[in-house]
């Protein structure tokens, strides 16, 4: 890992020809949807690649095992503290992205830059008027509606998206946002996330997966003839985790043994807990915290069912760009009970791989859960589609075909 002030010849050279910069303030080993986005991006054409990102926690010995070469801006809390390295970080960011690829450039030569997502964005405006290269930027959904509040930062924003060679959206609800948003003549491209069987560092392998399952239901003291449903993400209002939780005394009453697993922190899950007493399930309800990547496969291999009832909020700054979650659940061959919107559709397929709800309807989200409760069978059906669909993927050298 080298840092702005550390830039040396010797560096290694790791890749035979690199000529794309992928810029991203998120990267491995942080943990977040945009960094493994980026970073799956990136294995795909590790020869050609060259990254600049923000420092974070045990990037150095992370970046060390890449086949390509990674170079790091500071990250402020190191010498502010957290309190203030929050708060100057967006800058840091801003400034240690646009002077490291400037240093680079004259180092590769590279002729494209992938900006990995829309936030500090004046820097690769500025750097496609300094530098001779073309750009992508990437788009994932609440980047789009941060900027749309600000007269000004609209306006620049609209230009660095009519100067890019292309834009990179995870999904065609993020696409039809952006198109909402702004009327613009610069080719867009769906790129849905992917999953990365090695994030999941404790293996995928059937047998390992019924080991995993085992160990989890012993956690929790779950029966091994119980119904797990499994729920992972923020604990947000939007994520409406209480639906699910209010049809646990409903499936209870008709005889079916069933619980539940959430996978995620949030200022919700106080009240969440509340609910969940109030109808007297607190006892199957299991609020796991957060749990790490590497982990999460116990987690998909324990449960039965996948469900995510995510409701639009549209008073709230927050969408939601693509449902990461439901793809992992598929492609650990659990059938999903999801909403029917948004991005949801562009993952999970009704009567193929899962079931699509109106989550404001309660009659119809209780008929899913008893339907997938009760029938073994359409699990497994559903289950086997779901793994099947979950391997497809779109590679990101498309965008170089006619470029």
């Amino acid at each position: 890992m080298e840092h702005i002030s550390q830039l040396a010849p010797n560096i290694r050279e790791q890749t035979a020809c690199p000529d794309i910069l992928v810029i991203s303030r998120q990267f491995l080993p942080q943990e977040a949807v945009i960094s493994e986005y980026i970073y799956n991006r990136c294995v795909q054409d590790p020869e050609r690649i060259i990254v600049l990102a923000a420092s974070c926690a045990g990037d150095k010995k992370f970046d060390e095992t890449q086949q390509f070469p990674v170079y790091r801006w500071p990250n402020s809390q190191y010498w502010l503290g957290k309190f203030w390295g929050n708060i100057f970080q967006p800058l840091m960011n801003l400034v240690g992205s646009f002077v490291l690829a400037i240093k680079l450039y004259f180092r590769y030569h590279y002729r494209y830059i992938e900006w990995g997502h829309s936030y500090e964005f004046p820097s690769i405006l500025l750097l496609s008027y300094l530098l001779p290269i073309r750009f992508f930027i990437y788009l994932h959904g609440f980047d789009i509606r941060s900027v749309l509040g600000n007269p000004l930062w609209r306006s620049l924003f609209k230009l660095t998206l009519s100067r890019a060679t292309g834009i990179v959206c995870n999904s065609a609800f993020t696409r039809d946002y952006l198109r909402n948003a702004f009327r613009l003549q610069t080719p867009t491209h769906v790129i849905h996330p992917i999953v990365r069987p090695e994030k999941f560092s404790a293996g995928t392998s059937p047998s390992h997966l019924d080991d995993l399952r085992v160990k989890i239901r012993q956690i929790y003291n779950i029966p091994e003839t119980a119904i797990v449903i499994l729920s992972v993400g923020r604990l947000v209002k939007p994520k409406s985790f209480e639906r699910v939780i209010e049809n646990l005394p409903l499936l209870l009453t008709v005889g079916i043994d069933v619980h539940y697993i959430i996978c995620g922190q949030g200022a919700g899950e106080s009240e969440l807990q509340t609910l969940a007493q109030r109808l007297r399930v607190d006892q199957r309800v299991h609020f796991a915290g957060h749990v790490p990547e590497s982990e999460l496969a116990g987690y998909y291999g324990a449960c039965d069912i996948f469900a995510m009832l995510t409701v639009n909020d549209s008073k709230a700054r927050f969408i939601d760009g693509f449902g990461v979650t439901y793809l992992e659940a598929s492609y650990f061959g659990k059938p999903v009970i999801a909403s029917r919107l948004g991005s949801v559709i562009e993952v999970v397929s009704h009567e193929e791989n899962g079931i699509l709800v109106n989550p404001k309807s309660g009659y119809e989200v209780f008929q899913a859960f008893k339907r997938l409760c009760q029938n073994q069978q359409l699990r497994e059906q559903l289950g086997r589609k779901g793994k099947e669909l979950a391997r497809r993927k779109t590679l990101h050298r498309m965008l170089y075909q006619e470029n």
